[in-house]
């Protein structure tokens, strides 16, 4: 290669494919007979590119080749770290080692705490606002903002006219930031931007003053930082150095090039703060500020001479340039002709929400990988959009290679840590113990059946409200369920856990949660990628918190662990199909395919929404020469720019996402808004249609009113009170019940239902009368019940006022009939049982009083209101009345005597007394000279011919048991779902049922 006279600086354009016309041009440029191209370096920007260029070696040598050596710069924003060819260039020896970033935060976080003192904030919170504090000290640093800047005149006098609130953040960053560049100092070290900058620097000068004797070529590198754009120039003045941009436009007018704003140059005297009126947001920008960094005028720039294998036709570029054209200039798309407009084999997707739009996309990659070699890429920043895809191809068995990765917290080996950290935070509360417990790595193997057995009855015993913080009340719960054996050993393994005080060394904390994983998993938990970079972050995490001398509270473990797993992508190492892969927006950068789809293109997502700084004020950054929060989304505008130089290209967005309707994104709306009449031929109706049909089915016919009909054998089943109610108003769900005996499960950790009052109640009272009800004794009974229950605390401060009130009103109401009227409690949680017609009724009487002349009142506690005389008088209310016949039969064994009182206790507020206070009343559901029913001398002989009535119709008879036969009737809805209740409810006025 002859000397270069000048820099050497190309852009691939957007429709070529950047690495393959790289490719293509590196390799007649740069190959030497016998070497091939080992003696070519080449600079890439990271290591996901270094795999993307390999790939287009491969696929253009199509035989042996020594391949270059490929260095990764490293760019901060990618989670890159630098490679080690610049190390000896840049004198590494003579520049202090980097500090590592997870110690940096744990000690900036203590740090920070020592500045803010008792107004500093505590666990995740802390190291949140640690994390943050770092990430802006990086931004400046690779900005190459010293510390000093901050502290310059012109600073100093923004931040006195800025809100109180930003002048305290400002103030507290200066502050933590000194005391941690003095830690620095001391122990030898400097911050990994800042070393990155040092060895950009070295390498820098050691190239222009010796150049070297081989080939070096910077390619794909759009990082802007100001140390990096002066390596980059170096490169481009070598003797056998170039410098290749992607997508950098040479063909954008000088106006419109004039219009995206000074881009990093030196204001003049009057100006405008830097960055106020630049056009952060086009996707030239970042190139422009990286050409002026490096001293480069744009028609220094040359056109690269080589296209890619999956290049685009030419006049796509154009389109491109008109379509992201700054505002005041898109106002000519108004007089571009059609050819000017149109995107040819650019087509756009419009789907009604994200599964379907999904389904759409796994269609078009099925129906393109029909093509031979043809491959196809899904770009996207949303990851739930990815793994909907991924999931949709497995119906065709296609596994897609995700190269975006999954968050460590949203693996297998990462949700057992997280699981046993919110154990240990919520003090092994039912969710996240059970979820642990029947984790799939958990005792994965031999034996794995029977634990499982075991995980799935203590998950039956656990349902319901909480049972009381702790492990103690789950041994009970065990020994309870016949499973102390197996409880011993899980508690074994968690009991370590809950020894650690209020806080401990978070080294400790770790050493001691991976123990308890390593006990419930074994070695698999380290296996796999997700398991190596679970070890390597457990490992880097525990080193650094030794080291730090983090501490912290258990209960905080879980959302620390969680956020800091959460920046830790796993990545599939090799695997998945060939032609298609999903990438995320900053893995699909120099990839290329031959069919595109770009899927999320909504306001939010892509772009996403411009982060902004919590710590410095704008006007500070826009000062120091901080290029503005819209920078992300001009990045973002240049990732679809070069997506859509592919041959063949998809924007999908949905109408809606699981929140509600969304806004398309502002490049969708450039695309319709260019295209203009040309928009409906470039609309993409088929893989929707398709996505619509996939799962579309024959229309299942109509489901019947379930009439079931057992025989008389299964029909002879006992009746209790009050299934008589329910047999009456749903004779379905008594059939679900009491033939079928099914049952409902309450949800893990649930709400104390209605149900679980009258437990509560009916326990508080009959632990009151068995010890013989003891005047104002009845409310620390029912502490000690509730306390023994573990009444939800939510429950306790607002049902409890309540249930005192009404408690108190019972404890007094049974001492004032004793004493005015002889009345005496003379049963209570009684069972009892008759046989009519060789049936069995049975039931239990809440409380049973003796009167005078050996006369019986039935009492019923009711948490609720009582029933009406309504419901009484139609038979539908008789719970009352068939304890009173099982009384007149003898049928409780504690009390003799005729039932004459029936009584509704009912602990609501009643409905007489308007004082706060006025909760419990006693209820007679008979009628009055005011209010129709039943008399009361009737109630006995009326409930009789009701149970008479419905042993003749469905136990002894043959009527079916039809759902919902009185759907006026309220009901319980257990079986709601078990009888199809929403496929024919709507139709009963249609097809002549009840209304």
């Amino acid at each position: 290669m002859p000397e270069a006279r000048g820099p050497q600086v190309y852009s691939i354009a957007a429709h070529r494919g950047f690495a393959d016309a790289l490719v293509a041009g590196l390799v007649p440029r740069y190959r030497e007979e016998g070497f091939g191209l080992a003696r070519l370096t080449l600079l890439l920007p990271s290591r996901r590119t270094v795999r993307t260029v390999t790939e287009a070696f491969v696929r253009h040598s199509g035989e042996g080749l020594l391949l270059p050596r490929m260095a990764v710069v490293g760019d901060l924003d990618l989670d890159e770290t630098l490679g080690p060819l610049l190390d000896p260039l840049g004198a590494g020896a003579d520049i202090p080692p980097a500090s590592d970033p997870t110690r940096r935060w744990l000690r900036l976080a203590a740090i920070l705490r020592e500045v803010e003192g008792d107004a500093a904030a505590s666990g995740p919170a802390l190291l949140r606002q640690a994390f943050e504090i770092a990430r802006t000290m990086d931004r400046l640093l690779v900005e190459g903002i010293a510390p000093d800047d901050l502290l310059s005149e012109r600073v100093r006098g923004i931040v006195s006219e800025v809100a109180k609130h930003w002048t305290d953040s400002t103030r507290t960053f200066l502050m933590v930031q000194a005391h941690w560049l003095a830690e620095l100092a001391e122990r030898g070290e400097v911050d990994p931007p800042a070393r990155r900058n040092l060895l950009f620097e070295g390498a820098a000068r050691s190239w222009s003053g010796d150049p070297p004797g081989h080939p070096i070529v910077a390619a794909g590198v759009t990082s802007a930082s100001p140390a990096l754009a002066r390596l980059l120039r170096v490169v481009s003045e070598l003797p056998m150095g170039a410098v290749i941009l992607p997508d950098l436009d040479l063909s954008l007018d000088e106006e419109v090039w004039d219009a995206l704003g000074t881009a990093g140059k030196p204001a003049a005297a009057g100006d405008p703060p830097f960055g106020t009126r630049d056009c952060n947001a086009h996707p030239q920008y970042h190139l422009k500020l990286l050409l002026n960094r490096m001293g480069i005028a744009r028609e220094e720039v040359r056109p690269w001479h080589r296209a890619g294998v999956s290049a685009a036709p030419p006049e796509r570029s154009k389109a491109i340039s008109n379509l992201f054209l700054p505002p005041a200039a898109s106002a000519r798309w108004v007089d571009l002709p059609a050819e000017r407009r149109r995107l040819s084999a650019v087509r756009l997707m419009e789907t009604a929400h994200p599964g379907e739009e999904a389904q759409a996309i796994a269609i078009l990659i099925r129906r393109a990988l029909d093509e031979p070699e043809k491959r196809v890429a899904l770009v996207t920043p949303d990851r739930g959009l990815a793994a909907r895809v991924v999931a949709h191809l497995q119906r065709w068995g296609i596994v897609a290679d995700d190269t975006g990765g999954r968050p460590l917290s949203q693996t297998a080996a990462g949700r057992v840590l997280l699981l046993l950290a919110e154990v240990v935070a919520e003090s092994a509360a039912p969710v996240p113990l059970v979820s642990l417990l029947v984790h799939p790595m958990v005792r994965d193997g031999e034996g794995r059946a029977q634990w499982l057995d075991h995980a799935r009855k203590f998950d039956l015993a656990l349902r319901g409200p909480r049972p009381a913080p702790g492990l103690a009340p789950l041994r009970l719960l065990a020994a309870e369920n016949e499973l102390e054996a197996w409880w011993a050993e899980v508690d074994a393994i968690l009991a370590p856990l809950f020894g650690l005080g209020e806080e401990a060394a978070l080294a400790e904390l770790i050493e001691t949660l991976c123990s308890a994983a390593e006990a419930l998993c074994g070695d698999r938990l380290w296996s796999e990628a997700q398991g190596k970079s679970l070890s390597a972050f457990v490992e880097n995490l525990r080193e650094a918190a030794r080291d730090a001398g983090t501490r912290l509270a258990p209960a905080d473990l879980a959302a620390v662990l969680r956020d800091a797993m959460d920046r830790v992508s796993v990545r599939p190492p090799w695997g998945g199909h060939p032609r298609v892969s999903v990438y995320g927006l900053l893995e699909a950068r120099m990839s290329r395919a031959d069919l595109v789809i770009c899927g999320g293109l909504v306001e939010g997502v892509w772009p996403a929404s411009p982060p902004t700084d919590a710590l410095l004020p704008p006007a500070v950054l826009r000062a120091l020469g901080v290029p503005g929060a819209d920078f992300r989304t001009g990045l973002a505008a240049h990732d679809l720019a070069a997506a859509l130089g592919a041959p063949e290209v998809v924007l999908s967005h949905a109408q809606r996402d699981e929140g509600g309707p969304v806004i398309p994104s502002r490049f969708v709306l450039r695309v319709r808004a260019l295209l203009g009449d040309l928009l409906p031929a470039h609309l993409e109706t088929e893989a929707v249609r398709l996505a619509q049909a996939i799962d579309d089915a024959a229309p299942a016919p109509s489901y019947p009113r379930p009439e079931p009909r057992p025989n008389a054998a299964q029909r002879l089943v006992d009746i209790s009170a009050t299934g008589l109610d329910r047999l009456r108003s749903d004779p379905y769900q008594f059939y679900a019940a009491s033939i079928l005996n099914l049952r409902s499960l309450d949800i893990l950790d649930a709400e104390p239902t209605a149900a679980w009052k009258g437990i509560a109640v009916h326990e508080i009272l009959e632990a009151w009368h068995a010890e013989g009800n003891p005047a104002g004794e009845l409310v620390t009974v029912a502490e000690d019940v509730l306390d023994r229950m573990s009444a939800h605390p939510l429950m306790r401060s607002l049902w409890r006022p309540r249930l005192v009130g009404a408690l108190e009103w019972i404890d007094r109401e049974i001492v004032r009939l004793r004493d005015e009227e002889g009345r005496t409690v003379a049963a209570s949680e009684a069972w009892g049982d008759m046989t009519v017609r060789g049936v069995r009724i049975h039931g239990r009487a809440d409380r049973i009083d003796m009167l005078h002349d050996d006369a019986l009142a039935i009492v019923d506690y009711k948490t609720g209101s009582p029933p009406t005389r309504r419901m009484v008088k139609e038979g539908f209310s008789l719970q009352l009345g068939l304890i009173g016949l099982i009384a007149q039969a003898d049928g409780f064994e504690e009390v003799r005597g005729e039932p004459v009182d029936f009584e509704y206790w009912s602990l609501s507020r009643d409905p007489k007394r308007r004082d706060e206070d006025g909760f419990g009343f006693c209820f007679e559901p008979f009628r009055t000279s005011r209010a129709d029913g039943v008399a009361k001398e009737d109630f006995l002989a009326a409930t009789e011919a009701y149970l008479h009535d419905a042993l003749d119709r469905w136990i002894l008879g043959e009527d079916p048991f039809t759902a919902r036969l009185n759907p006026d009737v309220g009901s319980y809805n257990d079986y709601d779902q078990l009888m199809r209740l929403d496929e024919w409810f709507t139709r009963l006025g249609e097809d002549g049922g009840a209304a």
